[in-house]
């Protein structure tokens, strides 16, 4: 009899890995022993090469649905000492170099169990097993043990400790599981503080006394996995005003949770794929195309086609909707960009002024987690914001990184995440907030510890944005200079590239792409403002090849959020105030624009200090926007105008843009260099035609988003054919977010023959910036040593 080891990496702890290994193996009669260790899951297997090759082909055919492999090495080791029998055996230390496993959405059969009088678990709320439950949010060391999560704390009970050591039993070596005896608790509170019995509310418990406030119109905050929710009746006006108002939150959509699909099913179309997104363990908000007449409140997400859907993820939450029959208002526990209240103090020094009432519990979090959110656009769900489900799930690093020094990359100043690189993969931090708040900044500081000390991660190198305002900036050179390590500065658009090259795997040493990156600013190479960019790029270089046409941002940062800025600007850039005086003086918008004080207007246009200029995508599209009449004095928060341009443009409008006559948009060149850039001179005057002729604002719309479109296929081809050799286009920055833009340009581009990736896993806005900050500063580090491998 010979023996062998076999390494297993990738996400590999805490997902019923080991007791699948010991069960085949037992079945397979092999002698040997599975363990945890900071590599991942090494397995001892001694019996003939025939019976261990059966092995390994049986477990990957049983690998339990967590499960993520990123490789399986075997070393055949005569000397390895296997013992009778097969066991699972004490974890081993060392420097992690494996992932920790994202949370999963409760499995069928928990949801069964927690329904069932009969079962031990009947309602309870912390039930989870080897297939779902907790993972990084209680997570505090690697290797994954109970010992080094939250549940230390909650000594197992002899019945869960026999389902633990039972390699029958779903449960066996189940980290998180507990029971109403051994386990976490529920407990419900009033804001107050004033005294009540829960069973004025209900005769089964206190989270089922939750379903009975929300019916009556109470908002109540409820501790989740990774933080708290705000949660009301989506269906009453009353409650969801009154926590608009309380939330300081306008008018920015709010997320809904719904007790099953068929509920969604009453309120939005959900297609095959948006339906395998919502019943996945990753359980995202989903969003999706309202249903006519759908009875939500208005202010749930007011002038919004598409609603934002999760089904329960936790039971505790399935517990409080069980007898609900009508969605609830699941948003973040937080004031308006504020990081989530994690831990009960926290919250009701926090959100005592929101929530009528608090459902608490007594497992802490280790990680604070938002929910992550996914939309259906050109055939494939995307993620919109990275957390729970997701993160930190580990990307593998494309062929030719091998040997690439450890990165922090510290991201973008919005939608915050850091991502660090080591031993093959990227893990990209959970979405960390906009750092212009104290608080999510805070929270940015005390996640890059974490997530070091969690991986044991001691950087080479720091990557950061090349804009050098940015706290991630200033936070990541200061990181950098204490501990003499170098420092490498991306450029924002170059970084969106690449990470969706990093995600789609596209090799270092492969030829240059064509990289799209459409967004509202970023720091440009020259020193100016970018944001609509062509660039021809590799992991380690870019450069420039188109852009579109520089504006100026009236105010600097009030323009992103007064689009009449933006539109000023433009229509002086472009038409001038004599013209849109004399051939649109009928037009609503320019005796707006009239009443402006125009003298200090055109006082800061002539100065770069008081209007620098920006190649800008999105203030191109507030501008239109505002032209529109959308949002056009002031937007509460990022993207508003551009979204509510995107939302106005019916599929009715959409099919008309495309059988008629399209806006003129021209490309020219720019300066001595003659960079090609987007002329929209001709789209402008094409646009006030139509509103002085009373054009419905669906087709004017649709007639832009088509121009675009056709724009910016026309120049991409332009690039291609003047440079030879390139095949791929990488569409990324937050503009692809657009459906409608997404879903007219990518088509165009395949059928010239070309491979398009967009980012899925990754989000095409900010929130992967910093995975491309880590890739670039290490293909930069690896080119310096030598050719690629």
């Amino acid at each position: 009899m010979s023996a062998e080891t076999i390494r297993l990496r990738g996400v590999v702890q805490g997902v019923g890995l080991r007791p699948t290994v010991a069960r085949v193996a037992r079945r397979l009669a092999l002698e040997g022993w599975v363990r945890n260790d900071a590599g991942g899951v090494l397995v001892a297997l001694g019996g003939h090469k025939a019976q261990r090759d059966a092995f390994l082909e049986q477990l990957m055919a049983e690998l339990p649905p967590l499960a993520r492999l990123a490789s399986v090495e075997r070393r055949e080791d005569p000397a390895v000492v296997v013992g009778r029998g097969f066991a699972i055996v004490e974890s081993a230390e060392g420097r992690p170099r494996t992932a920790v496993a994202p949370d999963a959405a409760t499995c069928a059969a928990c949801r069964a169990e927690i329904r069932d009088p009969l079962a031990r678990r009947y309602r309870y709320p912390f039930t989870s097993c080897t297939h779902c439950g907790p993972r990084f949010t209680i997570v505090r060391g690697i290797p994954y043990d109970r010992r080094r999560t939250t549940m230390a704390s909650f000594p197992l009970c002899a019945e869960c400790r026999a389902e633990y050591e039972d390699a029958s039993d779903r449960r066996f070596h189940a980290e998180p599981i507990a029971c109403h005896r051994c386990g976490p608790r529920a407990s419900l509170a009033r804001a107050d503080g004033r005294a009540f019995t829960w069973q004025s509310y209900s005769l089964l418990d206190e989270v089922d006394a939750v379903a009975t406030l929300l019916q009556r119109g109470e908002i109540v905050a409820v501790k989740g996995l990774g933080g708290y929710h705000l949660c009301c009746d989506a269906t009453r006006e009353d409650a969801v005003a009154r926590l608009r108002e309380r939330k300081r939150r306008p008018s920015k959509p709010f997320a809904m949770m719904a007790r099953d699909l068929a509920m969604i099913e009453r309120y939005c179309a959900v297609r095959p794929l948006e339906r395998e997104a919502l019943e996945g363990p990753e359980a995202p908000i989903v969003l999706l195309d309202r249903r006519a007449g759908a009875g939500v409140a208005p202010s749930v997400a007011p002038g919004q086609r598409a609603l934002g859907f999760m089904l329960p993820s936790t039971p505790l939450h399935h517990l409080v909707l069980l007898r609900l029959q009508a969605p609830i208002v699941c948003t973040s526990g937080n004031l308006s960009e504020e990081p989530p209240c994690a831990e009960p103090d926290e919250a009701r020094a926090r959100l005592a002024g929101i929530a009528d009432w608090f459902l608490d519990h007594d497992r802490p979090i280790a990680q604070r987690l938002d929910d992550s959110v996914a939309k259906l656009a050109d055939g494939a769900v995307r993620l919109v914001r990275r957390a729970r489900g997701h993160a930190p799930a580990p990307l593998p690093l494309p062929p030719g990184f091998e040997g690439a020094p450890r990165v922090l990359a510290t991201g973008a100043q919005w939608k915050g995440a850091l991502c660090l690189l080591q031993d093959g993969y990227a893990v990209l931090s959970q979405h960390l907030g906009d750092l212009d708040d104290a608080r999510a900044f805070a929270e940015w500081e005390r996640s890059r510890a974490a997530l070091a000390e969690l991986y044991q991660h001691t950087p080479e190198r720091v990557a950061v944005d090349m804009h050098p305002d940015y706290r991630s900036t200033r936070a990541g050179l200061a990181f950098a200079a204490e501990r003499g390590l170098a420092a490498a500065a991306v450029q924002h658009h170059h970084a969106h590239v690449a990470a969706c090259m990093a995600e789609h795997g596209v090799p270092r040493d492969a030829p240059p792409v064509l990289g799209i990156a459409l967004d509202g600013l970023g720091y440009g190479d020259d020193g100016s403002l970018w944001g609509g960019e062509l660039l021809l790029a590799t992991y380690a270089s870019s450069t420039r090849v188109g852009t579109f046409k520089p504006v100026a941002l009236i105010g600097g940062d009030l323009a992103s959020v007064e689009p009449w800025r933006n539109l000023y600007a433009h229509l002086m850039a472009e038409v001038g105030w004599a013209e849109l005086a004399t051939r649109f003086r009928a037009l609503e918008l320019v005796r707006y624009l009239e009443a402006k004080p125009r003298a200090l207007l055109d006082h800061a246009l002539r100065s770069p200090e008081l209007a620098p200029r920006a190649s800008s995508c999105g203030r191109l599209f507030d501008a239109v926007a505002a032209a529109a009449g959308l949002h056009r004095d002031r937007v509460d928060h990022e993207g508003q105008a551009a979204v509510a341009l995107e939302q106005a443009v019916t599929p009715d409008a959409l099919a008309a843009a495309l059988g008629g006559e399209g806006y003129p948009i021209a490309i020219h060149r720019l300066g001595e260099a003659g960079l090609p850039y987007i002329e929209p001179l001709g789209m402008w005057r094409a646009v006030l035609a139509d509103l002085l002729a009373g054009v419905d604002r669906s087709i004017i719309a649709a007639r832009f988003h088509v121009a675009l479109a056709g724009a910016i296929t026309r120049m991409a081809s332009e690039a291609i054919a003047a440079r030879g050799g390139v095949d791929t286009v990488v569409l990324s920055g937050g503009v692809w977010q657009n459906r409608v833009l997404l879903e007219l340009v990518a088509p165009r581009l395949r059928a010239a023959g070309l491979r398009v990736l967009v980012p899925q896993l990754v989000p095409a806005n900010d929130g992967g910036i910093a995975l491309g900050q880590a890739v670039v500063a290490a293909a930069r580090a690896l080119a310096a040593e030598g050719p690629c491998a």
